[in-house]
């Protein structure tokens, strides 16, 4: 009885814990980010305002519309599309933050693989 009332309590000691999400922090500025995929690191930096953002990656750089859905959740458009893929809206979730870094997950709209990465604030 003594080990279901112990794990009872742990259970409901994890359950209501949430991550901190002060995602109106990280709407605007400039970031460092880093992404691994496949077990590759990709790192870019980006600046974002209120309704752009300029990502640079290899030396290359790319711009999208900014529309936050709401504090935690915004919708990528490409500016100006090369290929396919980039004609693609990005939907990126903030799942947590600190006072200078969020963790997210992103994925084109509509599909269900999602990929998680780090950003941190620069400024």
């Amino acid at each position: 009885m003594k080990k279901i009332s112990v794990s009872l309590i742990i259970f409901t000691l994890l359950s209501c814990y949430q991550s901190e999400r002060n995602c109106t922090n990280f709407k605007t500025g400039e970031f460092y980010s880093e992404v691994t995929i496949d077990g590759v690191l990709y790192k870019s930096t980006f600046k974002r305002t209120d309704n752009k953002q300029i990502e640079t990656y290899n030396g290359k750089s790319d711009s999208a519309t900014v529309r936050w859905i709401n504090d935690c959740e915004v919708v990528f458009k490409t500016i100006n599309p090369k290929n396919m893929a980039e004609h693609k809206d990005i939907h990126l979730k903030i799942l947590s933050t600190t006072d200078s870094s969020y963790t997210y997950e992103y994925s084109y709209v509509g599909e269900t693989k999602k990929q998680k990465g780090i950003a941190f604030k620069k400024d």
